[in-house]
């Protein structure tokens, strides 16, 4: 009688095409795919990729001794409506650590059959050929047979089709002392030499009469099956334990081009990413993605590589540049920017089409993830256009929050050392970082220089006013301070919006709302009228922007790219009142002591509203002390000119019209031994020593009333 196992105890060889095939709660076989902070990607069958993510690891993801290309066993915890799978840790790692193993194949008939311990075959077809220079028998001189060298292909999922070797093939491989030559219909022995010759010079005259035709990479969907010539731009390359993939970009497209040495070994080991190469091959069809089986491979240099690079440099700007912008709605702020919102769009756009890594800095606020969540809803459809990958979409585009809307040396090394491993790691371009309302001031431009010390061009996007050291220090600069236009109703979240339907018009109506969304008061009626007419009321944008404040601030150094999603552009109502109810009752509850506490100081006939945070708020909890005091001074009535909130080493300065610079060199005059700095100049902050600060609150009391 034959064991009974339960899906538990038994692993499972996958060969299904779709992530809805997958069976919740069985460990399958899979492939290491590549890694992210926040966990590794593993493929279980050519489309079909999940994330194991870190916090389901049983160890530290620095510790993982796993690389790209590795076997290795997972299991299916969830699938999850939009075709993301979510898979968990398996403390067994080997197949014999297993009860046994069964094939999963949901469209055969062979599904859930026993496989063998000797039969580790995925179903995929054996090697056909390898890259011209490469001999047959040298894979069979190192012991592998045709049968391995499938088996080696299969278990990446990354496998060409390819004939089977024949037994003349092996033999000849395999017999001792025998030379080592390619085996060629033109070496038919003949009983003339001079004959020889003639066939061979025959030979080789019909090789280079059947070149291949040069085709772009958007013509292969009509080429299956031909034997075409590509050039373009190696994009990214790695290596699995069957072929070698390259990323092949041209002027039109992106492909994956296998080459095969034999399992798990490097082909063309000289080339990489950057290089620009002429590759012929076969154009196959696997699993409904399109893949180049590579027979040549050469790398171009001079005029041939500039020629093409030039190909590449006109086409990508063409493809890359909006045709035109339009704005969301009639803004004078934003009408005057629409040639800066053209080239952020196009570097935007063209970071896509060149497979080059997008991350999007902005502050954790309401107004600074509807600007950020406005460019990733544009640019995430433009990834998977771009890529088949069902996880290029995380390998592509990232959104980092920030606790203070500047982008300091903290952040910057955060950035770098990111890129650099990931350069290092996993061959990934460096990356565009797009600053969004965090890098328009002098106390950005340390961390602006520093990633461009390593060639990392960087998109600036400031509603309000740019200093203008940082003109010079960003490779594209949005704000309206670079025109004649005043723009003292656009804000950040408006700003994004525009620059995300510059991005992909496409998704303009998805927008829409987000402009009223990121304002707290007086938002121009152009974008309440436009979220209006999409459906979003003035209650339900408001219940939105509570919401999306109150996410902001738990775990503010995470995305929550789903939850976020889900939110602005998913909601039918119930989210967002449910969030906005907690976002109400915390911040109601916290102005209610504060205003009970407040100090009111008349100095030369300007009122001046004081609180001290630590004594009269709950510091570490909801809300933060910048938005705290944005509430209070909201909520002023019309004879406070100003409010002050301070704590232990901070203090917020919220009144129309002053310059927290200038009154912190006044206050530093005052206090000299204050250390008193303006370091967050879009919150109105500055930072001080403790040990002064009531000298400095007195000292920053006075400027400020002196400028009203």
């Amino acid at each position: 009688m034959d064991w009974i196992t339960h899906d538990e105890d038994v692993w499972f060889d996958f060969r299904g095409d779709s992530p809805e095939q997958l069976t919740p709660g069985r460990y399958y076989k899979g492939t290491v795919d590549g890694f992210a902070d926040f966990g590794v990607f593993v493929d279980l069958a050519p489309g079909v990729t999940g994330l194991l993510h870190r916090s389901e690891l049983d160890r530290r993801l620095e510790s993982l001794e796993w690389d790209a290309g590795d076997t290795v066993f997972v299991q299916v915890k969830n699938v999850r409506s939009n075709g993301n799978i979510d898979l968990g840790w398996s403390i067994r790692q080997s197949e014999s650590e297993f009860r046994g193993a069964r094939i999963h194949d949901p469209d055969g008939e062979h599904d859930n059959e026993p496989i063998e311990a000797a039969d580790d075959d995925s179903g995929s077809a054996p090697v056909k050929k390898t890259p011209k220079g490469v001999s047959t028998k040298s894979r069979a001189a190192n012991g592998q047979t045709s049968a391995e060298t499938a088996d080696g292909a299969a278990d990446e999922n990354e496998s060409t089709a390819t004939e089977e070797t024949t037994e003349a093939d092996s033999a000849e491989a395999t017999s001792e002392g025998a030379e080592e030559t390619e085996t060629e219909d033109a070496s038919e022995t003949t009983e003339n030499a001079d004959a020889t010759a003639s066939g061979d010079a025959a030979a080789e005259a019909s090789e280079d009469e059947a070149e291949p035709e040069r085709v772009t990479v958007e013509s292969l969907g009509d080429r299956v099956g031909d034997v075409v010539r590509i050039e373009g731009e190696v994009v990214g390359a790695r290596q699995t334990g069957g072929p070698t993939i390259f990323e092949v970009r041209d002027e039109t497209a992106v492909v994956d081009c296998a080459a095969f040495v034999e399992a798990g070994v490097r082909a063309y080991p000289d080339v990489g990413e950057g290089d620009v190469i002429r590759l012929d091959g076969e154009v196959e069809l696997r699993r409904g993605e399109l893949q180049i089986e590579t027979e040549e491979l050469t790398s171009l240099s001079g005029e041939d590589a500039d020629a093409v690079e030039q190909r590449l440099a006109d086409a990508l700007s063409e493809k890359a540049r909006p045709e035109s912008v339009e704005p969301l709605a009639a803004h004078e702020a934003v009408d005057a920017v629409t040639d800066q919102l053209a080239d952020a769009a196009e570097a935007i756009r063209g970071a896509v089409l060149q497979s080059r890594p997008i991350v999007v800095r902005h502050a954790a606020t309401a107004d600074g993830y509807v600007a950020g969540a406005a460019i990733e809803r544009a640019v995430l459809p433009l990834i998977r256009e771009e890529h088949a990958r069902a996880d290029a979409e995380y390998h592509f585009f990232t959104r980092r929050p920030l606790d203070d809307p500047v982008y300091g040396m903290d952040a910057a090394t955060n950035d770098v050392t990111r890129m650099l491993q990931d350069n290092e790691r996993h061959d990934e371009k460096l990356p565009l970082v797009v600053l969004v309302g965090v890098g328009g001031t002098t106390d950005s431009l340390d961390g602006l220089g520093l990633l461009g010390v390593y060639g990392a061009s960087r998109v600036v996007v400031d509603a309000e006013t740019v200093d203008t050291e940082i003109v010079d220090e960003a490779s594209v600069l949005v704000s309206p301070s670079l025109t004649d236009v005043a723009a003292e109703d656009l804000s950040t979240g408006a700003l994004g919006a525009n620059l995300a339907a510059a991005v992909n018009a496409d998704m303009s109506d998805d927008l829409s709302h987000l402009p009223a969304v990121s304002y707290w008061e007086d938002a121009p009626s152009v974008y309440a009228d436009l979220a209006a007419d999409a459906g979003y009321d003035a209650d339900r944008t408001r219940k939105l922007r509570e919401a999306v404040a109150l996410e902001a601030y738990y775990q503010s150094y995470q995305d929550k790219r789903e939850l976020i999603t889900d939110l602005l552009f998913d909601d039918d109502g119930g989210l967002a009142d449910h969030v906005s109810e907690q976002f109400r009752i915390k911040l109601d509850d916290e102005v209610e002591t504060a205003e009970a506490n407040l100090e009111t100081r008349d100095v030369d006939g300007v009122s001046v509203a004081v609180l001290d945070a630590d004594s009269y708020s709950h510091r570490f909890d909801f809300p933060p002390t910048a938005l705290l005091a944005d509430a209070l001074h909201r909520g002023a009535d019309e004879e406070r000119a100003a409010t002050v909130v301070y704590s232990t080493d901070e203090l917020f300065v919220r009144a129309a019209d002053v310059d927290v610079r200038a009154a912190a060199d006044a206050a530093s005059e005052a206090v000299p031994e204050g250390g008193i700095t303006a370091v967050g100049i879009r919150q109105n902050r500055i930072e001080f020593l403790s040990g002064a600060r009531e000298d400095v609150v007195d000292a920053v009391v006075d400027a400020v009333a002196d400028q009203l």
